[in-house]
């Protein structure tokens, strides 16, 4: 592929569907002028999160969207040639699902829902069931959505199934329980940089880093949207306001030169890793 535009995005969403496409078509326009080809948007950028973890309305929830809504058509429709990954709520079966597309113009790449649920949010949502990469027109790609990066086997899962590029998109909060009095000192804040910085160098492989800014109900996001390289380096970011981080990216050749030496996943030992397999 060669060099690759890489956009990973930090912005507001809440549960206005118009405005949130209004804010995606704006946000795909400003990254594609940018050169992304690449577009990584928020964790339930359509509908928004939810506005309390602890206990959850069942009467203000995101709005849940099957699988061909036409919102997706729409994003779809502004994708045009640019690759680009967004979050929604999934209603499948009867169920809700936190999940995330990709898609371009050609329609959808790859689909994921959110394996890991935190306290609370088990109570609204259907875990997935696996990690699955897929190709598509940047390179062979895999989704997770935030606190499934938390857990090294998520990104390892897509690694060894061949992904390029990981693309992590979050809604994702300061900390509920040790609020700091600043963003930089939150216990969170400095979480979610880790589990970017290390699931990236751990796997030897591009991350795309995506999350919320401002406020819904009682949670406040960090924003802190990054792309970092395979040697766990953040190349491009946001900090906590809104913004786009972009960096450009010859992706083959940055993880040639990261297993020229040291290969993680040709060097792995899985038969010392007893339950772990």
């Amino acid at each position: 592929m060669g060099l690759i535009g890489i956009a990973a995005v930090s912005a507001a969403f809440g549960r206005d569907l118009e405005a949130a496409l209004a804010r995606i078509g704006t946000l795909i326009e400003h990254s594609r002028a940018g050169g992304a080809q690449l577009v990584v948007l928020p964790a339930d950028a359509l509908g928004g999160y939810l506005a309390d973890l602890a206990h959850p309305d069942p009467a203000a929830l995101p709005p849940a969207l099957d699988a061909d809504h036409p919102a997706l058509r729409r994003v779809i429709a502004m994708a045009r040639q640019t690759v680009v990954c967004v979050g929604y709520c999934e209603a499948a079966e009867g169920l809700r699902h936190n999940a995330a597309v990709c898609l371009s113009g050609d329609g959808i790449l790859g689909r994921h829902r959110k394996v890991h649920l935190p306290a609370g949010e088990g109570a609204v949502y259907t875990p997935g069931v696996d990690f699955r990469a897929f190709d598509t027109p940047v390179g062979r790609l895999g989704m997770l959505i935030d606190y499934d990066k938390t857990f090294p086997e998520s990104a390892r899962a897509l690694a060894l199934d061949g992904a390029e590029i990981i693309a992590c998109l979050s809604a994702w909060p300061t900390s509920i329980t040790n609020r700091a009095p600043r963003m930089a000192d939150d216990r969170q804040a400095r979480l979610f940089d880790l589990y970017d910085r290390a699931r990236a160098a751990e796997n030897q492989v591009v991350l795309a880093s995506s999350n919320q800014t401002g406020s819904l109900g009682g949670l406040r996001f960090l924003g802190q949207a990054k792309v970092v390289n395979p040697a766990g380096e953040i190349i491009a970011r946001t900090w906590a306001k809104a913004g786009i981080a972009l960096a450009v990216v010859d992706v083959a050749s940055e993880i040639a030169q990261a297993r020229r030496m040291l290969h993680h996943l040709d060097e792995r030992r899985p038969d010392s890793y007893g339950k772990l397999i």
